[in-house]
């Protein structure tokens, strides 16, 4: 029998490429860039969705207050940009681990052909929900 056959084996092989893509994930949602402003941030992940009456961006910020969350629209693009707090700030707590990015974030999302009405940025169990209403008209 040979190794690739082996069930052990292939066990192995499944895990270490269950390992690859979680950290290809990670580098991909968290990675530190430069945003417009000059200053380092991580990017948030986020998923689109789109029919023939909207698009609607769902992006993950677990712990960033509304009043912490900017969206400008330009005309190619949605910026989403705000900070997220570190939550024992100023305490004495020593930090053991730390996954989650915390600070500024900025994302720049794509936007496809066409004109949007951007409607009222919600706010929905730590993901800020975006809805584009499409107008009809090509840009």
């Amino acid at each position: 029998m040979t190794s690739r056959h082996h069930p052990t084996a292939w066990m192995w092989s499944q895990a270490l490429d269950l390992m690859d893509e979680a950290e290809r994930m990670h580098r991909q949602f968290f990675r530190l860039t430069t945003s417009s402003r000059a200053r380092m941030t991580w990017q948030p992940p986020l998923d689109v969705f789109e029919d023939e009456r909207e698009v609607v961006i769902v992006v993950a910020m677990p712990g960033v207050p509304a009043d912490a969350v900017e969206v400008v629209q330009e005309p190619a693009a949605l910026i989403v940009r705000g900070t997220r707090p570190l939550p024992l700030a100023g305490s004495r707590h020593a930090v053991r681990q730390l996954e989650i990015p915390y600070g500024a974030f900025e994302r720049r999302i794509a936007l496809p052909p066409g004109r949007f009405e951007v409607g009222k940025p919600e706010l929905v169990q730590g993901c800020l929900v975006l809805r584009l209403a499409k107008n009809g008209t090509p840009r």
